[in-house]
């Protein structure tokens, strides 16, 4: 037994207990609203008892209504956020959202790989629910040549999956092809949210190696959904890093985003945030 710094007794056991703790890296922009980006991620992995850390990519002035200014850090300053947690703290997974640039996307790749970060779930964060872009056209190549090869796992919402995979999206079928063309551009497995897209139901799809698993709920009407791509990907870097499979890990994740949109708490004037504390 030691004893520690404020002068209580810790025991190995408890030393053993916080060190069997998952850490969870999200590497992505500031939401001042607190709905989306690094805000989501921690309250997310608080929630799910994971021990949460962030590199900070860009800094948003925003609200419920939409983005008014966008702020890119430099890309050294994301690169050696990165390096500090995972050098010291250690990464047991990790999630990218918004990176704003081909410089951030590169330097992220590179202390990613560098600290061989496993579990890895890029979320192509490319617009903001109120339509305000959050990723270049021209830096969604540097996106899959850079971080897609890195993938345990790519999460792309409908309009993002089209980008990436080049494929009209149209139905639940589609949306397996689309899942599959992503796949065969590195990632290790795809999650394309379907969201309110398609149909009555909200339905992602998971395709991890060749089988696609199907994820419907129902379809809630409501405008407070913003962050809840930012919040499903979260969920499934902490489960992942707790060891879930990626299935079991998706269906959990999308069942709580579930409850966490139907028990949003209504704030602000445009759209407003889920419920983190589901």
């Amino acid at each position: 037994m030691v004893v520690g710094t404020g002068g209580g007794a810790v025991s190995d056991r408890q030393r053993a207990a916080t060190r069997a703790l998952p850490r969870v890296l999200t590497v992505a922009g500031s939401d001042s609203g607190g709905g989306a980006g690094i805000q989501a991620d921690l309250k997310t992995f608080q929630r799910f008892g994971v021990y949460g850390m962030s590199a900070l990519t860009l800094v948003t002035v925003q609200n419920t209504v939409g983005v008014s200014g966008i702020h890119l850090l430099d890309p050294a300053t994301v690169a050696g956020q990165i390096a500090a947690v995972a050098g010291d703290i250690g990464v047991d997974a990790a999630k990218t959202g918004a990176l704003g640039s081909i410089a951030i996307i590169e330097a992220v790749a590179d202390a990613l790989a560098r600290h061989r970060i496993a579990n890895l779930v890029v979320d192509p964060v490319m617009i903001s629910k109120h339509g305000d872009p959050l990723l270049p056209d021209e830096a969604v190549g540097a996106l899959i040549r850079h971080l897609l090869p890195l993938a345990r796992v790519v999460t792309p919402n409908l309009h993002e999956a089209r980008v990436l995979s080049g494929r009209a999206i149209d139905t639940e079928a589609d949306m397996g092809e689309a899942a599959r063309a992503i796949r065969d551009l590195g990632a290790a497995a795809v999650v394309v949210k379907g969201g309110r897209g398609l149909g009555r139901e909200a339905v992602d799809v998971v395709l991890e190696g060749e089988i696609l698993t199907r994820l419907p709920a129902p379809v809630i009407d409501t405008r407070h959904t913003h962050g809840s791509g930012c919040t499903y990907s979260a969920a499934i870097t902490a489960l992942l890093a707790g060891g879930t499979p990626l299935v079991e890990a998706a269906t959990r994740a999308k069942a709580f985003l579930s409850r966490a949109i139907g028990t949003a708490p209504g704030l602000g004037s445009g759209r407003g945030p889920v419920n983190h504390w589901a």
